[in-house]
């Protein structure tokens, strides 16, 4: 029989157990939960405090004007000109039925509604837009069976919207994306832009053409439309452009890019980590681009102090926007002027018959500083479609591209055989056809040759048999033996040319601040043949640029100094008040890149050469460069180089070429003239153009001094 009282008296011990026990579990939790809520206060308080009040320090875009191109004398090249524009400044939250709303409201205060703009919707754009305007249609084209074969694939809910969304795009039709109107593409053309704004960085929904009345009812109704702005802006104003669209140093100057191309894809990482938006406007080529450090100027600073919604409620200024800094070119406008005008009216005459004939260029530097004092260059173009033929500016084709320059690379030569010991000032050596077994004669111009002359006399008749012999010695074989075969060390004897050449900036890089320099063809290469070499010495292996030829020739023009030639001199703190060049920020130094390694005595022997060649009667450019009051120095070239330019057909051509400089006792000018592919060696084009930019920068000089 069971003892009840017994079990009572166990069922009662049993239940203060059970009590306790549920008390201690709830005295944990209670615990756990005061032991989070003191993390959540003391350890991240402060954090969930700012997050309720954030303040974000952005950059904006507050349209800094960008620094101002100038030339040597102050005179404006490249300004900036003001815009109005309209601008929209996303949320942190902004949704996309609010931006539809407020570009629907814009769409009827302004026009934008060009081939450019309508242009610019993608077909991704006209989908998206489409859905968002017709949301139960989108959804009417995804089935239950849809929804059920994507659950069995078990993805989370963004995977599952995302093939949600992009099975109901492919199922949108072509008639469904074409039944906009004009209306609706207009909204759509500012969506878009609204849609690819950087949040709280104001974004350029329109800033051309936008009208006085767009201008004004938009800051009336500013109210009503969120996160949209009527501001200024700016564009790039180049000032001496023409009529017909040129510009002076256009090529050279280069562009910006556009609001609508932002930043350029191939370098957006690289600007993003600068502090750049995706839509800036930066320097994309040439000097825009060498200087776009300089140029862009410093973004306003704000910090925006949002609500916990993530609407901003408060902004304050908290480091102004500067504008950039100015350039100073070493340019003269002036002279580069009327060189273009030289070489378009030279060019012009002697391209008559001339089919291959369509370019030049002109370098011209201060050889005692590396100053470019002009930089130009023409190229006739003929438009395959329409037939048109123009001409352009080619300014870019003196460090862009590179020909067979000639003889008037000899005076490298010269100095290399005084390097070399190959010859000494005053060798003389008999200038005679040469003949090398089972080769071709080679020869000077004039084909009887020059007799036996010495290094002077070479280089003012330009002798081809001086520079061979030269060449030869330079190889190891020291004497010529008619028929026999040419025994020289073509390996040894082309790198002994090429890293004197080098020297003087010959087949090198100049170092121009600009980028896309190229350095010529030719260099590294070993040619099969031995006779090569001798043709190398003459300027008829490697090729160079008209950039490299304006080097070489002020290396020999200061005694040897091999000077990095520049375009910028000085740049300058901005001053728009007075429109003025404001105090110099930093001045550009000259900057020697090496002292040739050669004794002055040699260089001042080539010196005198290029003197004679201009100013003794029997100097090759005696007879066409008539300004002999400016004390011009120069040697003359011309070599014969297969043409390689648009035509289809490649014939032999000949490249005429010139380098000099002047006053030859006190040099302050050098240039180079390059004239490629003349059907004939007989024409004397590049030594008119030298003579006629020579008379051009000193009468520009003493009409300055007048008005002093």
């Amino acid at each position: 029989m069971v003892n009840l009282s017994t079990k009572k008296n166990k069922n009662k011990n049993h239940l203060p157990a059970r009590l306790n026990f549920l008390f201690f579990v709830v005295f944990v939790l209670f615990s756990a939960l005061i032991l989070r809520l003191g993390i959540v206060q003391i350890v991240y308080g402060e954090t969930y405090k700012n997050e309720l009040n954030k303040q974000d320090v952005v950059p904006v875009n507050s349209s800094v004007p960008r620094g101002r191109i100038f030339d040597t004398n102050g005179k404006l090249i490249v300004g900036n000109k003001p815009l109005k524009a309209i601008t929209y400044t996303r949320a942190n939250n902004a949704d996309q039925k609010e931006m539809l709303r407020t570009a629907t409201k814009l769409a009827d205060l302004i026009s934008k509604d060009t081939e450019e703009d309508f242009k610019a919707i993608t077909k991704r754009d006209r989908e998206d837009f489409w859905i968002i305007k017709h949301p139960y249609e989108a959804k009417a084209k995804i089935t239950k069976e849809d929804e059920k074969k994507l659950k069995k694939r078990d993805l989370d809910t963004k995977e599952y919207n995302k093939e949600i969304y992009n099975l109901t795009r492919k199922r949108i039709t072509e008639q469904e994306l074409n039944s906009f109107s004009k209306q609706e593409l207009e909204v759509l053309a500012i969506f878009r832009e609204m849609s690819s704004a950087t949040a709280l960085i104001p974004h350029i929904i329109k800033n051309k053409n936008v009208t006085d009345e767009e201008y004004a009812i938009v800051s009336q109704n500013l109210d009503t439309l969120p996160g949209i702005e009527a501001t200024t802006d700016w564009d790039r104003d180049y000032v001496l452009k023409e009529q017909d669209g040129s510009s002076t140093l256009s090529s050279v100057l280069g562009k910006v890019t556009s609001s609508k191309e932002g930043l350029p894809k191939d370098q957006l990482d690289y600007f993003m980590a600068e502090g750049y938006s995706r839509n800036d406007r930066v320097g994309k080529s040439y000097l825009e681009q060498q200087y776009e450090d300089v140029l862009q100027g410093q973004k306003e600073m704000v910090k925006n102090v949002t609500d916990k919604s993530g609407n901003v409620i408060d902004s304050e200024v908290i480091k102004k926007g500067e504008s950039g800094k100015d350039l100073v070119l070493s340019i003269d406008v002036d002279l580069q002027k009327k060189v273009e005008d030289i070489i378009q009216d030279k060019l012009g005459k002697f391209k008559i018959g001339q089919p291959y004939m369509d370019r030049t260029m002109v370098s011209v530097m201060n050889p005692m500083t590396g100053e470019m004092l002009a930089m130009a260059g023409k190229q006739y173009v003929k438009d395959p479609e329409t037939g048109k033929t123009t001409i352009n500016d080619f300014a870019l084709g003196n460090m862009t591209t590179s020909y067979s320059m000639g003889s008037v690379v000899k005076g490298a030569t010269v100095l290399t055989g005084y390097q070399t010991g190959a010859i000494k000032p005053n060798t003389y050596q008999y200038d005679q056809p040469l003949k090398f077994k089972g080769t071709q004669v080679k020869k000077s111009w004039n084909t009887s040759g020059f007799g036996n002359i010495n290094d002077l006399y070479a280089l003012k008749r330009s002798s081809n048999v001086y520079m061979f012999l030269t060449a030869m010695k330079i190889g190891g074989q020291q004497q010529y033996v008619r028929e026999a075969p040419l025994r020289i060390n073509k390996v040894a004897a082309i790198n002994k040319l090429r890293n004197n050449f080098a020297q003087f900036g010959l087949g090198v890089k100049t170092g121009i601040d600009l980028p896309g320099e190229m350095s010529g063809y030719g260099v590294g290469q070993i040619p099969q043949d031995a006779g090569k070499v001798l043709d190398f010495a003459i300027g008829q292996y490697d090729t160079y640029t008209p950039l490299q030829l304006v080097q070489y020739v002020s290396t020999i023009a200061n005694g040897g100094y091999r000077l990095q030639p520049h375009l910028v001199k000085e740049i300058r703190e901005p001053d728009f008040s007075s429109n003025q060049l404001g105090p110099v920020f930093q001045q550009i130094q000259p900057k020697v890149l090496d002292k040739i390694d050669m004794k002055e005595e040699w260089i001042k022997r080539v010196q005198e050469g290029f003197r004679l060649v201009v100013n003794d009667p029997q100097g090759t450019g005696y007879g066409t460069i008539k300004n002999k009051q400016y004390k011009i120095a120069g040697k003359t070239g011309t070599a014969q180089a297969l043409y390689d330019g648009p035509l289809p057909i490649h014939p032999m051509t000949w490249d005429v070429t010139f380098v000099g400089y002047a006053p030859y006792d006190n040099p302050e000018i050098a240039l180079s003239v390059v004239v490629p592919w003349s059907t004939t060696d007989k024409t004397h084009v590049n030594l008119e153009i030298a003579d006629e930019v020579f008379k051009a920068y000193f009468e520009l000089k003493a009409q300055r001094q007048q008005q002093k």
